[in-house]
């Protein structure tokens, strides 16, 4: 296996001879860190570069994470700046103000909205005059097409009621018909006999 190849995470021999030393007393962690922060021939370049990618991806989550604070509390500082509370709390007292006016004057205001809408004359200009009538007109054929079909309606439930009677009454036609038949065949039959 190249040296190159290892993970930086993974136990080398190198680590483990390192750390049997730490554990014995015979290195320090101070010797170790300070032999591996300069450039020594003891340590491969390898390392090196692992270590300072590591450290520069650290850099750049720490610059990120600074900028998402910086976006929040640029987010939030318009809400919660005194700038925009103050015009906030002026608005609302405005609003606050309006429907105040609207509680004194409810009476009035109830009174005017009770009042029959019918009774006001509503301007219809020159030109729109005939249209007016017109619809007038279709209006009182609708209202008159309305009240029957609602008659109609309202009949439906005697409705087959009469067609029952309707029908008893063709039955006891067509029987006095097949016997008016069945007469009228006896007299021509009596005539023919006596003629």
């Amino acid at each position: 296996m190249l040296q190159w190849d290892l993970s930086p995470f993974s136990v080398t021999p190198a680590v483990s001879l390192l750390s049997r030393c730490v554990s014995r007393d015979v290195l320090s962690q101070e010797e170790i860190d300070s032999a591996s922060s300069r450039l020594s021939p003891a340590f491969s370049s390898h390392l090196h570069e692992v270590e300072q990618r590591i450290r520069t991806q650290r850099q750049l989550d720490q610059l990120q994470l600074q900028t998402e604070l910086l976006l929040a509390e640029k987010k939030n500082a318009d809400v919660t700046h005194c700038f925009y509370l103050t015009r906030r709390f002026r608005m609302l007292q405005i609003f606050c103000g309006h429907l105040q006016d609207l509680l004194k004057d409810q009476n009035g205001l109830r009174q005017r909205l009770m009042r029959p809408l019918g009774r006001t004359n509503l301007p219809v200009q020159a030109h729109m005059h005939r249209f007016v009538v017109d619809l007038v007109k279709v209006l009182l054929d609708f209202i008159e097409t309305l009240e029957e079909k609602l008659k109609s309606v309202r009949c439906s439930p005697s409705t087959g009621d009469h067609l029952a009677q309707l029908n008893s009454s063709l039955s006891q036609l067509l029987s006095h018909v097949s016997e008016v038949e069945s007469l009228s065949d006896h007299v021509l039959q009596r005539k023919n006999h006596s003629a």
